[in-house]
């Protein structure tokens, strides 16, 4: 696979929501505070470092920051004053970083400029930290900006979603990202089946890599799509699924949930009752999975042949 380096200028499904924001930037009506619902397998973190940096800049172009400046310099450096990046501690982001995020706010930028501050991940603000957040959000002071970038939008309480302008963003089609897998890793077959597996296009793009001395994680993927259709057929765990451990149990269940997808959508000849039961076993599927995150230890083995059991069950098999 060509090595490639994602930038926003070659994401073609975020041009919508990048070309909202300098429309906004050139006219001088950027709002205080914007809302970035993009998940981060989608660029959405990358669009927030490309608007931050363009805010930024002291001489601002049609296509964002000019590269030259000083502002621009000290951002691509990692080290802008005026620039505050908030990322999670641990599963949270704590009220005392957003305590002292606000703190900082209020002090005269370093650099004379725009101060800028990206919530990377917002969705996981507590509840205590959104709460402190609220009042900066009203009341953010001159030449302020915040971005809240979020890879999902509708965990945010509404107070803080409702004191935010949001970009425009619609996700790409397959065939879209199918071009771009094409343009930029030279990838000619469709992999997009698991884009649902991995998150987005990004870490699809990721997935496809290999170091030479494991099989990359789409190749993993392609071998429990493979074992899984066995395991379903037979009755029994067989290939990888038989080895599956805490590392592997999401993509595990996700493979499943798109066997079961599958399923549905090329056998219409089923009856409505055993579509009824084979579609709650993928919701069961799915189900288990946002469960494992907050889960103790789980027998693995135990769980996916219970699925084998039921479909087979559902199945008559």
């Amino acid at each position: 696979m060509v090595s490639y380096r994602a930038d926003v200028m070659t994401l073609p499904w975020l041009d919508a929501p990048r070309q909202a924001f300098l429309a906004q930037l050139q006219a001088g009506q950027l709002p205080h505070a914007l809302l970035v619902g993009i998940d981060s397998a989608y660029g959405g973190q990358l669009l927030s470092e490309f608007m931050a940096r363009s805010a930024m800049c002291q001489q601002p172009t049609l296509k964002g920051g000019c590269g030259k400046c000083k502002a621009c310099l000290l951002f691509d450096a990692g080290n802008h004053p005026d620039c505050y990046q908030i990322h999670a501690d641990g599963h949270q982001i704590k009220v005392d970083q957003i305590r002292e995020l606000c703190t900082r706010l209020t002090a005269t930028a370093q650099q004379s400029g725009q101060r800028v501050a990206i919530i990377y991940h917002s969705e996981r603000l507590n509840t205590a930290a959104a709460n402190a957040l609220l009042k900066t959000l009203e009341e953010p002071g001159r030449d302020t900006l915040l971005i809240l970038q979020s890879d999902t939008p509708a965990r945010l309480m509404a107070t803080i979603t409702s004191r935010c302008q949001r970009l425009p963003f619609v996700a790409p089609p397959q065939r879209l990202i199918s071009t771009w897998l094409s343009q930029h890793y030279h990838v000619q077959e469709d992999v997009t089946w698991c884009l649902s597996v991995v998150g987005g296009p990004l870490m699809l793009a990721e997935s496809l890599h290999s170091d030479g001395t494991q099989p990359s994680r789409y190749q993993s993927l392609l071998q429990l799509r493979k074992d899984w259709a066995q395991s379903l057929s037979t009755g029994h765990l067989s290939g990888s699924l038989l080895t599956v451990g805490e590392q592997q149990i999401i993509d595990v269940l996700k493979v499943l949930f798109l066997m079961f997808r599958q399923v549905l959508l090329k056998n219409t000849q089923l009856d409505a009752y055993m579509r009824a039961q084979i579609g709650e076993l993928a919701a069961n599927v799915m189900g288990m999975c946002h469960s494992l995150s907050t889960m103790p230890t789980v027998n693995y083995l135990g769980l996916c042949q219970s699925y084998v059991l039921k479909y087979r069950l559902i199945t008559k098999k």
